[in-house]
């Protein structure tokens, strides 16, 4: 019960902290309907996120299965960050669209690295809470 009670304040602890950032960035670059694509992606990465800790959480050694999960997420969406920022560059001169393309990728891979940095902090603590310390037992000697 307690895995899943983690999840669940877990996701909706990212999924705001998440959203305040997109929002955040909405008002500082002037966006309109265009960020909406970024509000569903942010609901669509947390729920991912969730399903990836929620399972981490059942290996033998949780704390070292959701640092991997962490980790590797994070660098995923580093490289998505990267990959948008390369595509936007490679793109012509005369093509680029510096007002409308570099906000949305930074409301995409800014409130996802937010979301799973959160998340893996939430859910670290919490498992790391529930794991008895060695020798620290019932018994006593």
């Amino acid at each position: 019960m307690r895995t899943f009670f983690t999840s669940f304040m877990a996701f909706f602890l990212s999924l705001l902290v998440g959203a305040i950032v997109a929002v955040g960035l909405a008002i500082n670059t002037d966006a309109h309907e265009e960020y909406i694509l970024v509000f569903i992606a942010c609901g669509l990465v947390t729920t991912v996120v969730t399903m990836l800790f929620f399972i981490a959480q059942f290996f033998p050694n949780p704390l070292n299965a959701i640092n991997w999960v962490g980790i590797g997420t994070f660098v995923l969406f580093v490289l998505i960050g990267f990959g948008l920022i390369g595509w936007t560059f490679s793109q012509p001169p005369e093509g680029r669209d510096w007002g409308g393309n570099l906000p949305i990728i930074a409301g995409l891979v800014l409130p996802s690295l937010v979301t799973i940095a959160v998340h893996w902090l939430f859910v670290r603590w919490r498992v790391m809470r529930g794991q008895a310390d060695f020798g620290r037992g019932e018994a006593s000697a």
